[in-house]
């Protein structure tokens, strides 16, 4: 017996868990035999504070400061560069502006990373204040203070079916019941079929798949300390990881929670426009995966009890900013099931709150 169940380890739970840790004894179910299985152990991992709409970056500015000092910090700098062809002369000129880039030459661009094509790169912008996210120390170390403080974590406990009775939780699963007096549904993907296993409506939370592709170092180049890189549009992306370049083609294909793979048509596809704007073309791909970013109807989370079931909490919709706003996230859940203010406006609590959807 327990005072809160959190189901779905990714990134949104195990934060949750180590907070609310610190108030109440904590149960953790996931049903994968890891942690951060799903989308959180496929992201591009990356902060970018000004990045989503205005409810995503007040979180967003609101976990900042832990990211860069918490333990030690998990950010590491690494810059964004956009870039443009000729007739994309105008759509660069908006995103380089929204997404806070300065305007620099190409020579400057392909100093920062060299194969880029002077053919067909004719714009480009650069941020410096683009950070990698270390995700796995972010969730050992939520892990670790959960554990630390009593939490309970089980993987390998796949939630079969929900009941609410005498003002208590009872919570199947393929590794036994557990009971519970509050139900966090950080289920990512699932949230809206986990939504319906307790008896409550779904709020209209729809999985994304986005597809990846990691490729060797282009021309054998030294690429840790380029930058991101992005085409406008979200033509694609590419980033350094692991002494390669991981490269998506940034697509959104809505479908069903399952355990993703990546399109091999899509990727191929958006190899091809990453080729276009760079002189060394792919060889080979060293291993390809798919995510599924799941957003609520309006991308912005959905944080709070359920209007029709207050035993029921919903921390869902996290999208592609997982990682970016879980720290404000985790600690909205906390004050909020702990009945404590909190320190976000009421602007933003309102915009994140499940009562929107009522």
């Amino acid at each position: 017996m327990t005072d809160i169940a959190i189901i779905g380890g990714g990134i949104a739970g195990i934060s949750a868990a180590a907070r609310l840790s610190h108030h109440a004894s904590v149960t953790l179910l996931e049903g994968e035999d890891r942690l951060g299985y799903h989308a959180s152990g496929r992201s591009a991992a990356a902060f970018v504070e000004d990045y989503g709409n205005p409810v995503v970056r007040s979180l967003n500015s609101a976990s900042a400061a832990y990211l860069r000092n918490e333990n030690g910090g998990v950010l590491s700098a690494r810059g964004m560069l956009l870039v443009a062809k000729a007739g994309d002369k105008d759509l660069f000129e908006r995103e380089h502006r929204e997404f806070g880039l300065s305007a620099i030459s190409v020579n400057e661009a392909r100093h920062k990373i060299p194969i880029l094509d002077p053919e067909t790169v004719q714009y480009a912008g650069f941020r410096e204040d683009i950070y990698d996210i270390d995700t796995d120390l972010l969730l050992q170390n939520f892990r670790r203070e959960a554990l630390k403080n009593g939490a309970e974590i089980n993987t390998k406990s796949q939630v079969t079916a929900l009941s609410y009775g005498n003002k208590r939780w009872t919570i199947t699963t393929s590794i036994g019941v557990f009971s519970a007096s509050i139900l966090v549904n950080a289920a990512g993907a699932w949230a809206d079929p986990l939504a319906q296993m307790a008896g409550l409506d779904p709020l209209g939370v729809t999985p994304y798949r986005r597809s990846m592709a990691r490729i060797p170092a282009p021309a054998g180049h030294d690429v840790s300390r380029w930058p991101f890189m992005d085409e406008v549009g979200e033509a694609w992306y590419a980033k350094p990881d692991a002494g390669q370049l991981i490269v998506s083609p940034c697509e959104e294909h809505a479908t069903h929670p399952h355990d993703a793979w990546a399109d091999d048509m899509i990727l191929a596809e958006g190899l091809a426009r990453y080729e276009q704007m760079v002189t060394a073309p792919v060889a080979r791909i060293t291993a390809n995966w798919a995510g599924l970013r799941s957003f609520a109807p309006d991308r912005a989370l959905v944080i709070g009890r359920a209007p029709q079931q207050p035993a029921f909490f919903w921390l869902v919709g996290q999208g592609g900013y997982g990682f970016q706003t879980c720290v404000a996230a985790s600690q909205l859940t906390t004050d909020l099931i702990a009945g404590r203010p909190s320190e976000l406006t009421t602007q933003t609590r309102d915009a994140l709150s499940p009562d929107r959807f009522s």
